[in-house]
């Protein structure tokens, strides 16, 4: 029996590839396992080829591999697009009756079985329930309980009415049944069996751990444009932040969406907004607006395929540079990239804090992998209780005095010695104030004085300088550390490289492996570059951003893996790539 289980259904967007694969990963994770999936759909409401893969083990994964052992197929390029990763011994689910899968041929070594997913559905209320007979003939197929997918269903279409639900356990138990009857020799020579356990997880996706995250962290305002992968924070938000007493607000798009959560921050809401590039594009000028004013704030930036347009649906890390640099002027920033899902929640409950803290716009940086990734995580992950909200240096009547001036003004913009001004939200008595774009004084008026805005300039840079001596900036660190070779990532890929070090034959070269969340300000690799003997950098862009960062650093040359063809690394695919540049 293999260490781990991959299945996968494909077909056609619009086919309900996407809540099938939900469906059954829910499932798979009610049962005690451990579910690790990924996404491959065209950028297009109907048509175009799109699939959920799924893989499963009763320990942790982290990562995709290029391996399939049930491949549910509802059309013939499913097939095609997968055969690479099928092997001798897998099952291709398919409906003969289909007028397009008539002619299918099974490649030598797989099992092929014909079940007539649209006729049982119908025979269970409705053909709008195939895929749910699919997923009954896969649990029938790797010896799966099917009440644990009785249970998801319960989950999914509850809200639906107990007619509906007790139709598709109907279909699933019709999809078992079939099988059963129709392939039981087949049935008895398969290799898998999927264990469950009394194990209770949380399956949740990137986005949504941002979301949460936010809930968690006080944010009370939310606006946003819909676009793809970051749709699906504010998703998770619409209906949860009204529970809080918070708003979420869809605006016309993303030049509105900021500047209304600009609008909110300034009331003295925790505020947020989410997009993608070309967000952020739209972005960039009330971005510098957010510094100037020093108003805390979150921008959320879950990163696709560009430029322009691109390839909306697909992986990449290539706003890095925007990031960091984006926007005219110089604007002090603090840009924040997750590593992991569950490190999205706490790393935007630390990007709150960040922001209110120094009063200064936080990029937090996800991309298309981890957004709509889901993967399972003990509830303990995400522990609530230990949340800690720091609102930074908000003065009340009772400390106002020391910041108005000789004529009772307050002074928003004070030229502290940290950088840090004093914050009054609205309301508080003798806190009137001003702010503005334009450069300005201390009490926030504009100005054209050299001298005012030699101190204004230096005051918000000093801020960025006061949080890398107040915080921890570290990495994550994996592997062994007197290693001769480092490997650097950041981001989504850590996961990947983690598993990727397990997979590696026992003559591959060791290596520390450094994640990197912190993007501005970083940590100081300076000291590990020089001690390695070779570094590489790997990320999903065509340029290698960071590895150019890296050498801008530590004036060091670095060696760079570097993917940019719209999918995400693979464990086994690492494994090998990161051996052969290292030897």
């Amino acid at each position: 029996m293999p260490a781990d289980f991959n299945w996968a259904i494909g077909g056609e967007a619009g086919d309900g590839i996407d809540s099938t694969g939900k469906i059954f990963a829910r499932a798979l994770s009610r049962a005690g396992r451990h579910v690790f999936t990924s996404k491959d759909f065209a950028s297009r409401i109907r048509g175009g080829y799109t699939a959920y893969k799924v893989r499963t083990s009763v320990d942790q994964v982290e990562s995709t591999v290029d391996r399939l052992d049930v491949l549910i197929a509802l059309t013939q390029r499913t097939v095609d697009e997968n055969i690479d990763e099928l092997h001798e011994g897998s099952v291709i689910v398919y409906d003969g009756e289909r007028t397009s899968m008539q002619d299918l041929e099974i490649p030598d070594g797989m099992v092929g079985m014909d079940v007539p997913l649209k006729s049982l559905a119908e025979e269970a209320g409705g053909a709008i329930m195939r895929n749910i007979v699919a997923l009954g003939a896969a649990c029938e197929v790797t010896d799966f309980p099917i009440e644990h997918l009785g249970s998801s269903l319960e989950k999914r279409f509850s809200d639906k009415g107990q007619s509906i639900v007790e139709n598709n356990k109907t279909a699933a138990e019709l999809g078992a049944e079939y099988v059963a009857e129709n392939y039981a020799t087949e049935s008895d020579e398969f290799e898998y069996e999927l264990e469950t356990t009394d194990e209770d997880y949380v399956l949740i996706n990137g986005d949504e751990a941002i979301g949460m995250g936010a809930i968690a962290a006080g944010c009370r305002f939310y606006s946003g444009y819909p676009i793809t992968p970051a749709t699906d924070v504010m998703e998770y938000l619409t209906g949860r932040l009204e529970r809080y007493g918070g708003h979420v607000v869809q605006a016309e798009d993303e030049l509105s969406a900021i500047n209304m959560a600009l609008g909110a921050a300034r009331a003295g809401a925790r505020s947020m907004t989410a997009t993608s590039g070309p967000g952020i594009d739209l972005m960039a000028e009330t971005f510098g607006l957010v510094a100037q004013s020093e108003t805390p704030l979150v921008i959320c930036d879950v990163m696709r395929s560009g430029p322009s347009t691109g390839m909306p649906t697909k992986q990449e890390q290539g706003d890095l540079n925007m990031a960091l640099f984006g926007g005219h002027g110089e604007i002090p920033r603090f840009v924040l990239a997750p590593t992991t899902i569950s490190e999205a929640f706490w790393k935007t409950v630390e990007a709150f804090n960040l922001a209110e803290k120094y009063q200064t716009p936080v990029y937090l940086i996800a991309d298309l992998e981890m957004a709509v990734t889901e993967q399972t995580f003990p509830p303990e992950a995400f522990d609530m209780d230990a949340v800690e909200i720091d609102r930074g240096k908000i003065v009340d009547e009772d400390e106002i005095d020391e910041w108005l001036d000789d004529e009772g003004r307050f002074r928003a913009h004070a030229a502290t010695e940290d950088g840090i001004s004093p914050r009054a939200l609205p309301g508080t008595t003798d806190g009137a104030h001003m702010s503005t774009g334009l450069e300005h004084n201390e009490l926030g008026r504009r100005t054209e004085d050299t001298e005012i805005r030699v101190e204004q300039v230096q005051k918000r840079q000093r801020k960025v300088e006061t949080a890398k001596e107040r915080e921890d900036w570290s990495p994550r660190e994996f592997g062994n550390a007197d290693a001769d070779n480092l490997v650097v990532s950041w981001g989504s890929n850590e996961g990947t490289i983690v598993e990727a070090m397990d997979l590696m034959d026992d003559d591959a070269p060791e290596f520390r492996f450094l994640s990197v969340p912190y993007l501005f300000p970083r940590p100081d690799l300076t000291d590990a570059v020089e001690d390695a003997e070779q570094v590489v950098v790997v990320e999903c862009n065509a340029t290698g951003q960071f590895a150019d960062v890296l050498e801008h650093d530590t004036l060091e040359r670095v060696d760079r893996v570097n993917k940019y063809n719209g999918v995400g690394f693979k464990a086994d695919e690492l494994a090998e790539e990161i051996t052969e540049v290292l030897q």
